[in-house]
């Protein structure tokens, strides 16, 4: 790709974003290799800080809606299910000020991992394995207030429906996916999947959810509805992290063996397109606007950036060692 100028490159990547979001927004990467999280300027698309962790690593992260803070499970120094330590801490890092100004304790070793805000409580969700669960925390206060029951070990991720009603987490050893009730907290089916499953996102009308079958190269569409699969979409490699556009016209889930992102169509649930990306690419995060994503490329420690609506990666950023679960604030 042929190289613009760095004052070209900038006025190009601000005349592509609102005004806002170019002047404050951030770009969060869990950098797993280097126990630390990664603050990014996404207009000049360079590194500003890495923020250490002060211990083992997290692999995911949230950002506070109102763009101030980034919450950070501590979770292994081990993979899913494999032998290692188990993380107890979530740490909270000042994006402003770049250091870590608060710490939530689980009270013991419970593998904390992935944070998401709800939609319409604010509440925070963390996905605790070892508790087979999800955790709540009132942000406001950091303490721990319940938790909902995944009925399943290994809960790794979690995605929210937009409504806020449901939740659904990738139990990755079992091959399953728990839909709970998210007001409720309760566990309201257990759906099975395969023997190992990795990853969950849901379409932006609450209609679909998708995780990604790590025995053959396909993906299962839950049907949210009849809480069951209704489709599998044959993809280019084994599937990882994806992430629907803001349009609901498209997923992009990462190929890690292939170093592409596949663009499936969700009206035919069908692959249109491979893009290729940076090596081993993780999580996918839409930018606020639609105009572009951002795509965690682990062996590579960097992001890709794609247009869609050239479907090109257009850059990548030099991140941390290992980088991984992204996020915005904004």
């Amino acid at each position: 790709m042929k190289q613009l100028p760095l004052f070209a490159s900038l006025v190009l990547a601000s005349s592509m974003m609102p005004a806002a979001f170019a002047q404050s927004a951030r770009l969060l990467v869990a950098q797993k290799g280097d126990h630390s999280l990664g603050i990014v300027d996404p207009v000049a698309g360079r590194r500003l800080a890495s923020v250490p962790e002060g211990g083992i690593t997290g692999h995911e992260v949230a950002a506070s809606p109102d763009g101030r803070l980034a919450y950070v499970p501590i979770y292994s120094d081990a993979g899913v299910g494999k032998p290692g330590t188990n993380g107890r801490k979530m740490v909270v890092i000042d994006i402003a000020a770049q250091k870590i100004v608060d710490t939530v304790d689980f009270g013991r070793g419970v593998r904390p991992h992935c944070p998401i805000f709800g939609p319409k409580d604010g509440l925070l969700y963390v996905t605790t394995e070892l508790e087979h669960a999800v955790t709540i925390i009132d942000p406001k206060t950091l303490k721990i207030i319940g938790s909902i029951p995944t009925g399943q070990p290994e809960s790794h991720m979690l995605a929210i429906s937009h409504d806020g009603r449901r939740g659904y987490t990738a139990n990755v050893g079992p091959g399953t996916v728990s839909v709970l009730d998210m007001q409720a907290h309760k566990l309201l089916k257990i759906i099975p999947i395969s023997g190992n499953t990795q990853r969950i996102s849901v379409s932006m009308d609450d209609r679909w959810a998708f995780t990604a079958d790590q025995t053959q190269p396909r993906m299962a569409v839950i049907d949210t509805a009849a809480e069951s699969v209704k489709h599998w979409v044959p993809l280019d490699g084994l599937g990882y992290g994806s992430a629907p556009t803001l349009d609901g016209r498209w997923l992009l889930m990462a190929i890690p063996a292939k170093d592409a992102v596949d663009v499936v169509d969700l009206k035919t649930m069908k692959v249109a397109r491979s893009v290729p990306v940076c090596a081993d690419p993780q999580e996918v995060l839409m930018r606020p606007g639609g105009k572009a994503a951002y795509v965690s490329c682990m062996r590579s420690n960097q992001v890709a950036e794609i247009d869609l609506e050239t479907w090109k990666m257009t850059r990548a950023i030099d991140t941390g060692k290992a980088s991984d679960g992204l996020a915005w604030a904004q």
